[in-house]
């Protein structure tokens, strides 16, 4: 089943917050999710409702090779999380070095999870090139790219829109075929966020599949510890929009015996 990445070139671009809605909202519709922390924020599994007190990890142990089911925590969106797990700047690089080194710690265990029928496995990566998400390239079914609709990421529209974003050589050239853009943070009659928004539209063509406004209900939901899973006006709307085109690109077929509606409970059964 499918592989999905939510990159971006740098940080506090809403990544992790647009990462843990679209993983919600595909287990909403009675998919089968597992969401991966790559990130040393560890911020994943705040997002989809973990307590601040479990100590679950899996990407902060991969040395020692940890039985990913046993790493796994269900979280109150329906979505099972593997939390990355606290790391100190010194762990992040050893971390990194061992991804380098050795990748198959990191994609044996996702090549096992992509084998369990009707499991999407979505993957919260670290923003820019990074080791975690260079170990799963081959796997990718699609990676998505957050950008801001600011004057930055003006700037990295061509290097996104030409591919060089993702490096050089025939990988980075076949996972280009995989990659598509979000732009988060859109203000409407804004002329910096429209004309972004244009170029971005002209650059990019149909790889551009999602537009996410600038929304302060979104910030005070993750304040409360909430999600915005209803199609709510504004950022709730477009999130939703978000992962229906996601399940078209991908081609995604309804989940056995459902319809394709939303519902917030669903029988995992055994992985």
């Amino acid at each position: 089943m499918p592989l999905i990445a939510f990159a971006s070139p740098k940080g506090g671009v809403g990544k992790t917050t647009v990462a843990a809605h679209v993983a919600a909202l595909l287990a909403r519709r009675g998919h089968k999710v597992i969401a991966i922390d790559l990130d040393p924020q560890n911020a994943l599994r705040l997002h989809l409702g973990v307590p601040l007190r479990d100590e679950h990890c899996f990407l902060s142990r991969l040395g020692a090779r940890p039985a990913w089911r046993d790493a796994l925590v269900e979280a109150e969106a329906g979505v099972r999380v593997l939390p990355h797990g606290p790391v100190d700047p010194g762990r992040t690089l050893e971390l990194s070095q061992l991804l380098m080194t050795e990748p198959q710690l990191l994609a044996e265990p996702v090549r096992e999870m992509l084998a369990v029928p009707d499991l999407i496995v979505v993957l919260d990566s670290p923003p820019g090139p990074n080791a975690g998400l260079a170990a799963l390239t081959p796997w990718l079914d699609l990676m998505v790219i957050l950008l801001l609709c600011d004057a930055g990421s003006a700037a990295i529209i061509p290097q996104v829109a030409n591919s060089r974003f993702l490096g050089r050589g025939t990988l980075a050239t076949r996972s280009a075929d995989r990659a598509v853009v979000v732009l988060n943070q859109v203000e409407e009659e804004e002329p910096l966020s429209d004309a972004v928004f244009e170029m971005a539209r002209a650059a990019l063509g149909t790889r551009l599949i999602g537009a996410i406004c600038r929304d302060s209900h979104l910030a005070e939901a993750l304040a409360d510890k909430r999600m915005l899973l209803q199609g709510e006006p504004g950022a709730g709307e477009d999130l939703q929009l978000l992962a229906e085109a996601i399940i078209k690109r991908l081609k995604l077929p309804p989940p056995a015996g459902r319809d394709g509606g939303f519902s917030a409970l669903f029988e995992w059964g055994r992985i």
